[in-house]
């Protein structure tokens, strides 16, 4: 193919949204597009231990329009060196490097920070055991039946692939499953997911005293009193209402490679540097727009309140959040500079994510012991104004008077549910009425919302975990 037929075939599948763009963002496509892709391929190939091909399947069918390029690209997985480059007939090439306990990280030629992370130390978990070390299997014939039915795919497109779902009641495990090839322990992208992960971790710093959620973030580029960004507080950051310029973070198709945020994530080296660079479109906390460039300027707060470092980064997630629940299988990625990734790249089993639901259904609380603020977990939930999909602070959220509450209600879910959720299928869905926590990962489109099968999921969970003898007071 020649190049020139490429450049017709790009075009052509984003023209509704090219013709309003700068010739330098067009340009950014190709690379943004390898960037992508080899940073899945790498992560669920060297942490989740997944078929490369396979997996590049199941993303592409989620991502409408995707296959549009996909089809064109040079994918080579090198299991020796541990890396994946992804070239797309010379316009564009990615190269992401796994690193030990690290994760993948996009190599765009700079020398990466930390090259490994100290092996993790044994610590007291305070959340008490939601399992023993086997698989779980539905407790009762209807929970066989909901999981039969979230696994079950249609007869055509779109497809659900449905990957994990874990079902808690009353803080113990009632019903998992999982498709072939995963298992208990397989950490699995949480894309974002990873925002809601961060938000506990920020909130442990407000704990702390090392940080306030209503005032001015510390952020050096930020300190003139004459910058209008010196304003952005960390509420304004969790909520996606600081009002940086940076595009948006809702979609997962083709067009979406053309957002300047994606420009952040697979192109630059420090992320954070790149969202702190950003321009306001809007003043702080007047307008809601959700983008991963937020989260990851609180990931750099972390960062420095943690030392700077991504080791210190993961002993501080590790001492103070993920050993005490009893997280042993997550891996936070990292960029170039040290920074997580921490707007869609964490990764985690089914039943780690599980135990982050618990913890915000038990108030903050493990083991008696307070790990986020007091009120945190209702500040998380609260309604962000005019957040149409139900947003809170690092949460969704079925409170309030949003169009996504109405909705989700409408389809089934209790008014009091929310939930972190990662783009083309990830959920932790928490319903304190109900002492439920069910985790649903897979590649499904986002739209329609049916595609991934989570309404029924919830609705099937909810009727019989509420219906059952059994299950009403725990397992």
């Amino acid at each position: 193919m020649t190049r020139r037929k490429l450049f017709l075939i790009l075009a052509a599948s984003t023209a509704f949204g090219a013709l309003a763009l700068s010739a330098a963002r067009a340009r950014d496509v190709p690379e943004v597009a390898t960037g992508f892709v080899a940073n899945v391929i790498c992560s669920e190939t060297f942490v989740s231990g997944l078929d490369p091909r396979q997996n590049l399947t199941e993303t592409t069918d989620a991502m409408p329009g995707a296959g549009l390029i996909t089809w064109a690209m040079d994918i080579e997985v090198d299991l020796d060196r541990r890396d994946v480059t992804v070239t797309l007939f010379g316009l564009g090439r990615s190269h992401a490097v796994y690193r030990e306990g690290m994760g993948c990280t996009l190599d765009h030629g700079d020398t990466l920070g930390d090259t490994a992370l100290q092996p993790e130390k044994p610590q007291a978990v305070l959340l008490p055991e939601i399992a023993g070390p086997e698989l779980v299997p539905p407790q009762t014939p209807q929970l066989a039946a909901a999981l039969d039915r979230a696994f079950a795919e249609p007869g055509q497109a779109p497809f659900r692939h449905t990957r994990a779902v874990v079902v808690m009641k009353d803080s113990r495990i009632v019903a998992e499953r999982y498709a072939g090839g995963i298992g208990i322990d397989t950490p699995l992208l949480g894309f974002s997911m990873s925002k809601s992960a961060i938000s506990a971790l920020i909130g442990i710093l407000v704990r702390q005293g090392r940080l306030t959620r209503d005032r001015p973030v510390p952020i050096a580029a930020w300190q003139d009193p004459n910058d209008p960004r010196h304003a952005i507080t960390v509420d304004q950051l969790l909520r996606h209402t600081a009002g940086l310029a940076l595009g948006s973070s809702l979609q997962a198709s083709l067009a979406s490679v053309l957002e300047p945020v994606n420009r952040m994530k697979y192109m630059e080296s420090d992320m954070a540097a790149f969202a702190e660079s950003a321009p306001l479109e809007s003043a702080p906390g007047r307008v809601w727009n959700y983008h991963d460039g937020n989260y990851l300027i609180l990931s750099h707060l972390v960062r420095n309140a943690a030392g700077g470092h991504a080791a210190d980064v993961m002993r501080f997630a590790r001492e103070e959040l993920f050993g005490p629940l009893g997280m042993r299988n997550v891996v936070m990625q990292f960029d170039a500079a040290g920074t997580p990734e921490g707007s869609g790249a964490m990764m985690a089993s089914a039943r780690d994510w599980a135990r982050l639901g618990q913890l915000y259904l038990n108030d903050g609380v493990a083991g008696g012991k307070r790990i986020l603020p007091e009120g945190w977990v209702k500040y998380s939930v609260s309604p962000t104004p005019n957040a149409w999909v139900g947003y809170g602070a690092g949460f969704w959220t079925n409170l309030g008077d949003s169009f996504g509450a109405h909705f989700r209600v409408e389809h089934g879910w209790p008014r009091d549910a929310f939930f972190a959720k990662g783009t083309i299928g990830q959920y932790v869905i928490i319903v304190p009425s109900q002492r439920l926590v069910i985790v649903r990962l897979g590649r499904s489109p986002n739209m329609p919302p049916e595609a991934d099968g989570v309404f029924d999921l919830v609705r099937d969970v909810v009727t019989v975990t509420s219906a059952s003898p059994r299950l009403a007071g725990g397992n």
